[in-house]
């Protein structure tokens, strides 16, 4: 027989359904519930709320207990003006003072304070004072001197001192170590030299010019392309050969000059190359490596093929040999056509055309001045 009892088992999760008026019941009884048990959330806040009124009240009591009365407020108002609002009458302004009317003088409170000397102006001066007195100390070899008139250069200085062409203060000075002031009278010829000031001029060097400051055979020379640079003697620092163009330097300072040309400090110099036949990786690395030439060893600091087809090539190099590039390439059997210095100590030939020149700049003039052996 099968059980048809339909009763629900308590373990089972099944809930009869319930009537719509049973439903009813049900949520009455869930609000009535409610209501009688107390929430403590709504009780706190409620309690919250009367603290915050009492603690206004209080606070509002004691503001009106500390506000001024009418009473002080007339009495502020009705206080007398300060003294310097007074309008103050001609008689008052004004004193005599014997046959002249003057301002009378104010109250010691307001007299402007005395001027007091700026501190240390006594060792300023007396600084002042030490280097005026070291530039007139500071004594300069004789044929320096003269080099720097812009007369000669310093071997003929030497020269013209050993004939007793130059007079100092009056005698003739054959001396050849002999040191002078800028105070010291100097003549040659008759006409007293002064010390020049220092000019830097940069050229762009064209073929057939020859790098001397006089030719015999009257060939052409870089003098003629800087005769109208400046009214001061300049002359070239370096050589650059009759048929090699690019930058050159023209200079009266003889230490800078001496500077730039010596070889402990390996000026930077960029060249060009035009060669006769294409070159190739080899010929790189045995330039880099170094080659025996007549006079020793030599090798370039850096090298690179510039065209796509290996006839230019770009050379970086400090020696300062004689013609060392021409010889370098004749060592690997190339023919050097055509050869450019691009750079010359730090300096470029931008906005500079062939055969043209141009005065350095004070930036490019400090930086020639400070400049250091190569690698410090």
């Amino acid at each position: 027989m099968k059980n048809n009892d339909k009763r629900p088992n308590k373990n089972s999760a099944f809930k009869p359904k319930l009537k719509t008026n049973e439903r009813g019941n049900l949520k009455t009884n869930r609000f009535e519930k409610a209501k009688s048990k107390p929430n403590p959330h709504f009780e706190k806040k409620t309690q919250d709320e009367k603290l915050r009124r009492e603690k206004n009240k209080q606070e509002n009591k004691k503001e009106s207990i500390n506000k001024p009365t009418s009473k002080t407020r007339t009495q502020r108002t009705e206080q007398p003006k300060r003294e310097f609002n007074k309008e103050r009458n001609s008689e008052d302004k004004f004193e005599k003072r014997g046959n002249k009317t003057v301002f009378k003088k104010t109250d010691k409170k307001f007299e402007r304070p005395a001027r007091v000397p700026a501190k240390n102006t006594i060792s300023e001066k007396s600084k002042e004072k030490s280097s005026y007195s070291s530039k007139a100390n500071e004594t300069w070899r004789l044929n320096r001197y003269i080099s720097n008139s812009g007369v000669c250069s310093r071997r003929e200085a030497d020269n013209l001192i050993a004939k007793g062409e130059i007079s100092v203060n009056g005698k003739v000075m054959k001396e050849l170590g002999f040191k002078v002031r800028p105070t010291d009278e100097v003549k040659y010829k008759g006409k007293v030299l002064r010390k020049e000031k220092p000019v830097y001029v940069l050229l762009n060097k064209p073929k057939d010019f020859i790098t001397t400051t006089n030719d015999p055979q009257g060939r052409k020379t870089v003098m003629d392309l800087v005769k109208k640079a400046t009214t001061e003697r300049i002359y070239p620092v370096g050589r650059l050969d009759r048929n090699t163009t690019g930058l050159l330097l023209f200079t009266n300072d003889g230490e800078m000059a001496k500077k730039l040309s010596h070889p402990s400090y390996e000026v930077q110099k960029i060249y060009r190359v035009q060669l006769d036949k294409p070159f190739d990786e080899e010929g790189l690395e045995k330039l880099k490596e170094g080659l025996e030439l007549e006079d020793g060893i030599s090798k370039v600091d850096n090298a690179a093929i510039l065209s796509p087809d290996g006839f230019s090539v770009g050379v970086e190099l400090h020696i300062g040999k004689n013609r060392i590039v021409r010889r370098m390439f004749a060592h690997l059997g190339y023919e050097v056509i055509r050869l450019d210095r691009t750079v010359y100590a730090g300096l470029t030939k931008e906005t500079l055309g062939r055969g043209q020149y141009r005065l350095l700049n004070e930036r490019e003039i400090i930086r020639l001045r400070f400049f250091n052996k190569r690698g410090q």
